[in-house]
């Protein structure tokens, strides 16, 4: 049985256990539709995200979460505290790959630290990395992702890893920096889209 963690400010903490990836799915999608101001909207977006990962679309993925995130209406934002922390954004991503029954995991721990989040798919693995930023991208979240060596646990795939540092402004509420690296299956190459 597959478990999820999360934790609030409080610093209560939640296990939430599936029985198997549809339940997980199931679940996932339904919480994205009651998070959402327009379900219709979030099934069109969201329809497209396999087809942008298997294509390692980048400029598709960052439109996709773009558009998602300034579609979160205005009055979610006021006074919520949690809206302005990068676990409120993390979520969010979290539930647009969880709804797909992708092996989506939150908080990938290796010796290294804490991945935000890990998403393993039989021909890629992509790894996200969230920060929160006042107005302007400094680069922060592709660059733990390097300088903390996440994809070394993945490297024994040999399928193309996909670093994604995705930046957040707290005064703008919308994604500010959307960086990224492959690092191709081959260990002696890579590449930067």
């Amino acid at each position: 049985m597959k478990a999820s963690t999360c934790e609030v400010a409080q610093g209560l903490r939640y296990l939430v256990r599936f029985p198997n990836r549809e339940v997980r799915a199931s679940l996932t999608e339904a919480l994205l539709f009651a998070c959402s101001p327009d379900p219709g909207q979030v099934v069109t977006q969201t329809g497209r995200l396999p087809d942008l990962l298997a294509a390692a679309d980048f400029s598709g993925i960052k439109t996709l979460f773009t558009s998602h995130s300034a579609s979160i209406p205005h009055d979610w934002f006021r006074h919520n505290k949690i809206a302005r922390a990068e676990g409120y954004y993390a979520s969010v991503f979290y539930t647009f790959f969880a709804s797909f029954g992708l092996d989506t995991i939150p908080e990938d721990t290796s010796s290294n630290g804490r991945l935000d989040m890990a998403v393993r798919l039989p021909d890629a693995v992509w790894l996200f990395e969230f920060k929160m930023v006042d107005d302007e991208p400094d680069g922060s979240a592709l660059q733990q992702v390097k300088d903390r060596g996440y994809a070394d646990k993945y490297r024994a795939d040999n399928v193309p890893i996909h670093l994604v540092g995705i930046e957040f402004s707290r005064n703008q509420r919308t994604i500010v920096s959307f960086d990224t690296q492959t690092i191709s299956a081959s260990p002696n190459r890579q590449r930067e889209p």
